[in-house]
């Protein structure tokens, strides 16, 4: 994980975000994903962002262990296809573009220090990088899970790849297929969700993982987790997968897709 130049990711803390909040203490990096109003979809830049964190992360011995969190009613509503395309808009940032191309299914995997998810609100489509590259996964009960790609004419390329990491073959290439809402104890029971909690309790759950984390030797944390991340060797599939997401979008089915979704009426397929 080399995508910036080290000098760029000593003052991680003071750079300024247009996505994302960050914050140290105590040895936890937290990072929010900060663009509510947008249901913290993904942006080009916010990923950009998200990799310079992730950096930062890996690169400094104090930080033993990450949050992540999000600003609103949204955890992440996926990509932000308008973004992807070419429409990305104004905003404020000090963080540079990387030096080679960022794939967040690998982002996770290859900071080497523990990841937890702090669920709150719904997850969609690509917000499920998230849940699937942390450690632990600690959700709110009753929350909301969807993969929705196939009903606007797409399909989840990457986050299935992800998700065949943790769960059983057949659940996810159903749920890629039909695109329904995934009830949170099923997602317990298939291993995507590692906690159910109430909004009363996520904080002190979260805390006392954290305790235990910081208890034991990071180094010896860090070094396994490098070694999972090479014997699981998911590099190589990230590239293809994004290029047969932007396939996709370019069919005509994905195009009438997004216009329907857009226009709130039922697609008309074509199979082309």
């Amino acid at each position: 994980m080399n995508f910036f130049e080290d000098i760029l990711i000593e003052n991680a803390i003071n750079q300024k975000f247009a996505f994302i909040k960050l914050r140290v203490d105590d040895h936890v990096m937290t990072l929010t994903l900060d663009r509510p109003e947008k249901k913290n979809a993904l942006h080009p830049h916010m990923v950009q962002e998200i990799a310079f964190a992730m950096q930062f992360a890996k690169q400094t011995p104090d930080i033993r262990a990450i949050v992540i969190d999000a600003s609103g009613e949204v955890f992440c509503a996926g990509a932000d296809l308008k973004a992807f395309m070419g429409m990305v808009g104004e905003f404020d940032s000090s963080i540079p573009r990387a030096n080679k191309e960022v794939l967040i299914g690998e982002l996770f995997n290859k900071v080497h220090k523990p990841v937890i998810a702090k669920v709150e609100g719904t997850v969609l489509a690509g917000g499920f990088f998230f849940l699937a590259g942390a450690n632990y996964v600690v959700c709110t009960e009753g929350n909301k899970l969807g993969l929705p790609e196939v009903k606007r004419g797409l399909f989840p390329f990457q986050v299935m790849a992800v998700l065949l990491e943790i769960m059983p073959k057949r659940i996810v290439v159903d749920w890629c297929i039909r695109g329904y809402d995934l009830d949170v104890e099923k997602a317990k029971n298939f291993g995507l969700v590692t906690h159910i909690v109430t909004p009363q309790t996520i904080d002190k759950t979260i805390e006392a993982i954290l305790d235990e984390i910081k208890a034991n030797s990071p180094t010896a944390i860090r070094l396994g987790l490098e070694a999972l991340d090479t014997i699981s060797e998911q590099a190589s599939k990230h590239k293809y997968l994004m290029e047969m997401l932007q396939k996709t979008v370019g069919s005509k089915d994905g195009q009438e897709g997004l216009l329907a979704f857009r226009q709130k009426r039922k697609p008309v397929w074509t199979g082309e």
